[in-house]
């Protein structure tokens, strides 16, 4: 039997890719993270699938289903948020499946920071302004960072900020920030992007904290920050298409 990691996206069924979609209705046992993943995205499954929400689980009971699994020979679905790579806490469970002798296979799906992107119809790397991305999240009450992961040193760089488990700590946020992108520095907040609830809160550094706690938001919201996000910046065209710069799939372009 094999183990499926798969990536379930942001939380639109529609998301899910073919493949990921295709596993789960071939998979007579699917776990699921309920809090994270709508019960939909894994309708697909089988007729008379043994499928369990892990919200309540125990990284124990977990394994416990995936052994039991393994002993009746059956394929299993391990249906994660956005793409298991990032914070999907999966090397853990590896760890116990390669200890057990277990195969596993992960199936990549559409991250969190890329359909909130698209929620707020926009591009997070821009010329000139920002080309690159920092995935991150704050300490909170989970495991903490690593020395040197820091806000600070992170906001050094100016690039686009894509903060996870944070929006309880938008003062401290704040307080991080501001010196390195200002206080006017654009900032969007997301809730359960992709589900039928999703929330989008624009503002700034200085006064997206008070927009947050009017909508009563503490939970499953993504934090993009940085100047990508603005309007009003006059960024040059990408070379990508410019006819003065010829690549070897498009030559020089004459001028008439």
């Amino acid at each position: 039997m094999t183990v499926f990691f798969i990536g379930a996206g942001p939380g639109d069924p529609e998301l899910l890719t073919l493949k990921a979609a295709r596993i789960i209705g071939e998979c007579p046992v699917c776990l699921y993270a309920g809090s994270l993943v709508p019960s939909e995205v894994v309708a697909c499954a089988p007729s008379g699938a043994r499928i369990m929400d892990t919200a309540p689980m125990t990284l124990d009971q977990t394994h416990a289903a995936i052994l039991e699994a393994h002993r009746q020979g059956q394929n299993v679905a391990r249906v994660h948020s956005g793409d298991p790579s990032l914070y999907g806490a999966i090397a853990e469970q590896i760890r116990r499946l390669k200890a057990d002798g277990i195969d596993y296979q992960i199936i990549p799906g559409v991250p969190a920071y890329a359909a909130a992107a698209a929620a707020l119809g926009t591009e997070l790397t821009i010329p000139e302004v920002a080309q690159s991305i920092i995935l991150t999240r704050m300490s909170m009450k989970s495991t903490a960072m690593p020395a040197g992961e820091t806000l600070e040193n992170f906001a050094r760089t100016g690039a686009t900020l894509a903060i996870h488990l944070g929006v309880r700590a938008l003062r401290e946020i704040e307080r991080q920030l501001i010196p390195f992108y200002g206080a006017d520095c654009p900032v969007a907040i997301i809730y359960r992007v992709g589900w039928p609830d999703q929330q989008i809160i624009r503002g700034t550094l200085t006064d997206v904290r008070e927009k947050v706690r009017a909508a009563k938001i503490t939970r499953t919201a993504l934090i993009l920050v940085g100047p990508a996000l603005s309007d009003s910046h006059g960024f040059p065209d990408s070379a990508l298409y410019d006819a003065a710069r010829p690549h070897v799939l498009r030559p020089k372009v004459n001028a008439s």
